[in-house]
């Protein structure tokens, strides 16, 4: 059996970060040290409120660093923007509930640095918002960049069609200059994009299924998917796409995956801020194609067996 992979989440829960980091939970594959929370579903205040109330529902003993509140250059995303998509509160009709737990004392950046500093070469970063608290901690900390092993990130549309542009992703979208800064780095990074995310769907049948065989974690992600399922049914969709439990599986299980190397660059302004240009830039590893039904299988089949995968 292989060794699990060691994995900080960075998240703006939301409707699918709830999704990914109850299944980081539920999979023995891997080693979950914590998560960082960031603007963008949310305000970041709500992120870490929700991020808490996560770990509070999994069980999850990990302590919750709190990020960036903003984008370092360009203006915040309208939040109504993102309501209409996961509720006010982020979990869709679900209350808020004000968690037992509290943040840790040190913010994201100096968490996420020293995290890595204590686990050289092991630690993947997995980014499920706007790349801003990974800029921040590499221009806090001039040893991230060597320490950490890899950056996963949700985001981008590299040959897809954007989902707040025509050409932009919401992630790479409302902090360009932090993902220009994070490809720049040096460090290893993977970028599954809509080029994937918008290949993989789960309907109410498929939530309703998890909330009988698992009520608990399947009964809150039934409730929380409700009105996210029906911002994509208007749309002409089966189903949700799945966006951040794809990258969170693409951590553990590259074999589903097709990848591309390539150089990317991010636009940072005008029209087409956010857009993910492939073919020059710094080097990137890119989601190109998925096995969507294996990978869809594995994310709810994980529920029940909290399978540890070979």
């Amino acid at each position: 059996m292989r060794k699990p992979k060691k994995m900080l989440i960075d998240t703006d829960p939301g409707v699918d970060d709830a999704m990914a980091v109850l299944y980081a939970a539920h999979d023995r594959s891997i080693q979950l040290l914590g998560l960082t929370t960031v603007f963008g579903n949310v305000c970041v205040d709500k992120a870490t409120r929700n991020a808490l109330r996560l770990c509070e529902l999994a069980g999850l003993d990990v302590a919750v660093a709190q990020g960036a509140s903003r984008p370092g250059v360009v203006p915040p995303l309208d939040p109504e923007t993102t309501a209409e998509i996961h509720g006010e509160e982020e979990f869709g009709p679900v209350p808020p509930v004000v968690p037992d737990r509290t943040k840790a004392d040190e913010d994201a950046a100096d968490f996420l640095a020293r995290v890595a500093r204590e686990n050289p070469g092991e630690v993947t970063v997995c980014a499920l918002g706007p790349v801003t608290n990974l800029a921040n901690t590499l221009r806090r900390h001039s040893d991230f960049a060597k320490h950490v092993a890899s950056i996963v990130m949700m985001g981008g549309a590299v040959y897809a069609k954007g989902n707040v542009t025509p050409f932009a992703e919401a992630n790479t979208f409302q902090d360009p200059h932090a993902l220009a800064e994070v490809l720049a780095s040096g460090i290893k990074v993977t970028v599954v994009g809509l080029d994937v995310t918008m290949k993989i769907f789960a309907d109410r049948a498929d939530f309703a299924s998890l909330a009988a065989r698992h009520p608990d974690h399947g009964g809150f992600l039934e409730a929380a998917s409700g009105d996210y399922i029906s911002h994509y049914e208007s749309r002409g969709y089966p189903g949700c796409a799945i966006h951040d439990p794809t990258a969170v599986i693409a951590c553990v299980a590259p074999e589903l995956f097709q990848f591309e190397n390539t150089a990317l660059t991010v636009t940072l302004e005008g029209d087409e801020a956010g857009r993910t240009v492939p073919g020059r830039g710094n080097p990137a590893c890119v989601c190109v194609d998925v096995d969507a039904e294996a990978l869809k299988a594995r994310f709810f089949h994980t529920f029940e067996s909290g399978a540890s995968w070979d």
